[in-house]
């Protein structure tokens, strides 16, 4: 029999053809919409809130779609610190002289490395930071006419990482009489104007939006973005699930992703570092707000491409940090929630606050320390770093001192079984401990019921008694008796032999003997999709996604921690995604 390699040729064409149909047909199906809108903002954080309103307030129909029962995002679980620049005019105030040009040159600037050679500014995205160096003072005008009260003193460079060498920018988002989600009471009277902290910055935000009347659906989770032709065309709205239930919500200008990164989905997360695997799982501004990389993902689905990898592994601020807290899964040191709180049921501890790294030891699941314990975490460049600062000079990096600042590289070195995470990290410190530090080791300090606390009248108990999900191997007791021995007689010496502690000054020795969870917390996202200076997002062939925005820590090519990137990104999401014509 011959076989006609035409007909074969044409006969699988149309087999192939014949398969792809129901997939175009679905990609082109009438959608039944539940809601209809210009504008469809997912995401109530510091990105969201600012574009919702400023869309709104430009004459577009909004609607804000938020995952969780509450609003206010992964930022007002933040210490509240907002290094807007660019001459603003709290800066003139205090007679701080910055520009959108120098607050461009610093942030552009190749040439600033921090002490362990890592590099703040080289990879940022020109585009993208001209747009926000243009946009800062804007950003800070609206806010404050929005609500926001700064403390009143001169911008300073607290919280602040990777915002600029040449002035100080941070001001800070004065709480006032809002409750705070951390304990479901406003703060203290004399510190309602003088704290810090992300409540001051979303509260005000949040009832701007309330009161101008913007449609916010709460627990409606975005599953996908709906896009004309799949792949090609303008975007025309989103799929949420609410109840278990589709949701479909028309957006007849553009939908904007203000989503909030990526550092909770472990499988993402592990695309830019293989080691982050399960058990870093106490990501800051969690267990309120949870960053899953949903509007990564539902952008990629429709074509839009990353940008800026490299930032989000630079060894610089806080996209890795030591925890601020131990004994309890979540320990970012800037939030601790209490009862009170309306997600202390999750968060079931609000953690022991460490003072002085000279009161414990920390080993790894083995029983092993493996770093100094007061060691830092990441540098990063701020004002004031590098005393000698010159734009653009080679000179910055000659005049600073090699300091590697390795303590959370050897805490996920892992114990060397060929494993990629580190494994969980363990707080080791006594009774005598305890006293000094002023702790009360009970819940609701810790979390002993779920595994992140143990305690015992001996070390080999102790070892014994580390049992949890994260624990894949038992800790030898041999191990940690020999590991408190041997640190006991580097106090006796005062000599480190091992990692050059500065003269160990405590003995671990006094009856009982605590094990408390200190694995490092994620914390910031640097890279997400890639947008230009518009924020609108771009796919991989370089060209626009109609109808479609970004910003914040779900949008990359951008260094900078912190609130200002994702508010002014909203902000100037916002009024751009207002100009889009209304389709029909």
């Amino acid at each position: 029999m011959t076989i006609d390699r035409r007909k074969l040729l044409a006969g699988g064409a149309g087999v192939a053809a014949l398969t792809a149909a129901p997939a175009q047909a679905q990609t082109k199906r009438t959608v039944k919409w539940d809601y209809d809108a210009d504008i469809v903002v997912i995401g109530a954080g510091a990105t969201g809130l600012p574009a919702a309103l400023v869309a709104h307030e430009a004459g577009s129909k909004v609607i804000l779609v938020e995952a969780e029962s509450h609003l206010g995002g992964h930022a007002i679980c933040s210490g509240g610190n907002l290094p807007l620049g660019g001459g603003t005019s709290f800066q003139k105030k205090w007679g701080v002289k910055d520009s959108p040009d120098l607050l461009f040159q610093d942030l552009t600037d190749w040439s600033v490395t921090s002490a362990n050679g890592s590099t703040d500014y080289r990879f940022n995205d020109r585009e993208i930071i001209r747009a926000y160096a243009d946009n800062n003072v804007a950003t800070h005008d609206f806010l404050v006419s929005h609500g926001v009260v700064l403390v009143d003193k001169a911008p300073d460079t607290r919280g602040g990482n990777s915002v600029g060498s040449s002035v100080p920018r941070e001001m800070h988002c004065a709480p006032v009489d809002w409750p705070l989600i951390q304990t479901g009471k406003p703060a203290k009277p004399e510190d309602r104007l003088t704290i810090s902290t992300g409540n001051g910055l979303m509260h005000p935000l949040i009832a701007a939006a309330r009161k101008a009347g913007i449609k916010i659906l709460t627990s409606h989770k975005m599953k996908s973005i709906h896009r004309q032709n799949g792949k090609s065309g303008p975007v025309t709205g989103i799929m949420a699930e609410a109840n278990g239930r589709p949701v479909h919500i028309r957006a007849r200008k553009a939908v904007i992703l203000g989503t909030g990164g990526s550092t909770s989905n472990v499988q993402f997360r592990r695309m830019f570092d293989p080691r982050l695997t399960e058990e870093y799982c106490g990501v800051a501004g969690t267990p309120w707000s949870y960053q899953d990389a949903s509007g990564e993902i539902a952008g990629m689905e429709i074509g839009a491409a990353l940008w800026g990898l490299a930032n989000n592994t630079g060894e610089f601020g806080s996209g890795i940090t030591k925890p601020g807290t131990i004994g309890g899964q979540y320990g970012y040191v800037n939030l601790r929630f209490f009862p009170g709180s309306e997600v202390f049921d999750k968060a079931r501890a609000t953690g022991l606050p460490v003072k002085d790294w000279q009161d414990v030891i920390t080993v790894n699941m083995l029983g092993k320390r493996f770093y100094d314990e007061t060691g830092p975490q990441f540098a990063s460049d701020n004002y004031g770093v590098n005393k000698d600062y010159v734009p653009n000079s080679y000179l910055n990096a000659k005049n600073l001192k090699w300091n590697p600042r390795n303590y959370l590289n050897a805490a996920m070195a892992g114990i060397g079984d060929g494993h990629n995470g580190g494994g969980p990290i363990w707080a080791i410190f006594d009774a005598d401990a305890v006293t000094r530090e002023k702790w009360d080791v009970n819940p609701p300090n810790t979390d002993p019921a779920n595994g992140f606390f143990f305690s015992a009248n001996t070390l080999g108990e102790l070892a014994q008694k580390i049992k949890m999900k994260y624990q894949r191997l038992p800790m030898p007791p041999e191990n940690l008796e020999a590991e408190v021995a041997r640190y006991n007689s580097f106090v006796d010496s005062g000599k480190d032999d091992d990692f050059g502690k500065p003269k160990p000054l405590y003995k671990i020795a006094k009856a009982p003997f605590y094990a408390a969870w200190a694995t490092p917390v994620l914390h910031d996202t640097r890279a997400g999709l890639r947008i230009n200076a518009k924020c609108q997002v771009v796919d991989m062939a370089g060209e626009v996604i109609p109808g479609l925005y970004c910003g914040g820590e779900s949008a990359g090519g951008f260094s900078l921690h912190g609130l200002a990137r994702a508010t002014c990104q909203g902000f100037i999401a916002g009024t751009n995604a207002a100009k889009e014509p209304r389709r029909a």
